[in-house]
């Protein structure tokens, strides 16, 4: 007999695992593909960014319009206790730009191998690779229902009255994230709001020369407005342009907000601003100097001036300039539309990455269906849904998953 059965041996299970068994409960924990942990040992590009070590109040602004949700699990479970028991296991960790916090050695591995370790010493722990949950057993015959325990593909019925569905989402399904546990969930009553990909590259209808694709703008500001010119999010930092579109840090934190009208057939436009540390007037001013100073040079020449030279047959293909003019022979319409090309080149956005290539899932179990502190389901008791099978998500830069530890430590705690 098991005291609780944990579906999902990610993040958010595994946490939730090693602190029910921490609190003496006999724990089974069932993974459906053959090794634990796989999205782990591969997030943050394989250097596994745990977490941030930003004070509670400026984290939460990361995790955008259900922050509220998470103050009475954050209160139990915060970046400064993670830390502690990563190095309680044997893992020093570094704090780098951005308060990102990695382990020393760059390695997620090292933080899997820590997690894995505890769990599999530990005599009130089992662990089942493998295991492929069909569906929860619940029982209705009160006045609540209830979980009894979970049925396997294979036929198989485990038995506890407690579960915990830490099944992931559908981003990067190469590591079992293939949406089981919305599946399950639904299956026993829970709402469960589209899923789409998120923190993930953008698609455009944009012409990208081949001499751009792949070259890495820093230092530039991306704003994304829909078509009525509501501002949807704003973003400094680094850009990539790819194939089909841009990618990047400051790309990723913009899907978040790009994803939901874009996946509903919206399209949305994309503002660049390649020189966000000087303004617009005195940019013109510059302009106009060095239009001045350098009158004999040809304009295909002379936009190493204002451009890295990747970006010159993107501005070349925007801006209609006759390629062999002289400096001396650009008009004011013409210096005009250089401006705004440097200040506001636009373009629009036509749709997303796949969840083959998004970090996170957005959307899931609806959370006014969950008890914010312990994370028990307020449709069955006894289950319990944590990690990215919510309806939660956050920015890039650890936030992620110390929303997956947290919740998965919330859950084990109450249990």
């Amino acid at each position: 007999m098991y005291d609780v059965i944990i579906v999902g041996g990610g993040a958010s299970g595994m946490m939730a695992a090693l602190t029910a068994a921490r609190r003496g409960k006999q724990v089974l924990l069932l993974e459906k593909m053959q090794q634990p942990g796989l999205k782990l040992r591969i997030t943050g590009n394989g250097r596994c960014n745990l977490t941030n070590t930003a004070p509670m109040k400026d984290f939460l602004t990361h995790v955008g319009q259900d922050a509220r949700f998470m103050h009475n699990s954050f209160s139990q479970f915060f970046n400064t206790q993670l830390m502690g028991l990563m190095e309680e296991l044997g893992v020093p960790l570094v704090v780098e730009r951005g308060n990102r916090v990695y382990p020393k050695s760059g390695k997620s591995l090292d933080i899997f191998l820590a997690l894995i370790t505890e769990l599999e010493r530990m005599p009130n722990v089992e662990i089942r690779r493998g295991c492929r949950v069909a569906e929860l057993i619940i029982d209705s015959s009160g006045t609540t229902s209830g979980v009894r325990g979970v049925s396997l593909a294979d036929g198989t019925s485990l038995h506890a009255d407690k579960a915990v569905i830490a099944t992931g989402g559908m981003s990067y399904p190469l590591t079992g994230s293939t949406g089981d546990g919305y599946r399950i969930a639904e299956a026993v009553g829970h709402s469960v709001s589209p899923r789409r990909p998120a923190l993930v590259c953008l698609k455009s209808d944009m012409k990208i020369p081949h001499e751009l694709v792949n070259f890495a703008l820093k230092n530039v500001k991306l704003t994304i407005t829909q078509m009525d010119g509501k501002k949807l999010s704003e973003h400094f930092g680094e850009m990539t342009f790819t194939e089909e579109g841009i990618d990047g840090p400051i790309v990723l934190s913009a899907s978040r907000t790009a994803t939901g009208p874009l996946h509903d057939g919206q399209q949305l436009t994309a503002h660049l601003d390649l020189k966000p540390a000087i303004d617009t007037e005195s940019l013109d001013k510059r302009l106009i100097n060095d239009l001045n100073n350098n009158g004999s040079r040809l304009f295909h020449d002379a936009l190493r001036l204002w451009l890295p030279a990747e970006m010159i047959p993107l501005a070349l293909q925007n801006l209609h300039i006759e390629y062999y003019k002289r400096l001396n022979q650009i008009n004011g319409a013409e210096r005009k539309r250089l401006l705004s090309f440097l200040k506001d080149f636009t373009f629009t956005l036509t749709g997303t990455g796949t969840f083959e290539e998004a970090i996170i899932t957005q959307g899931g179990v609806s959370l006014k269906e969950v008890n914010p502190k312990s994370m028990e389901s307020k449709i069955v008791s006894g289950l319990y849904l944590v990690g990215e099978v919510l309806d939660l998500d956050a920015d890039t830069g650890g936030y992620n998953l110390q929303l997956a530890f947290t919740t998965g430590f919330a859950a084990g705690n109450s249990i």
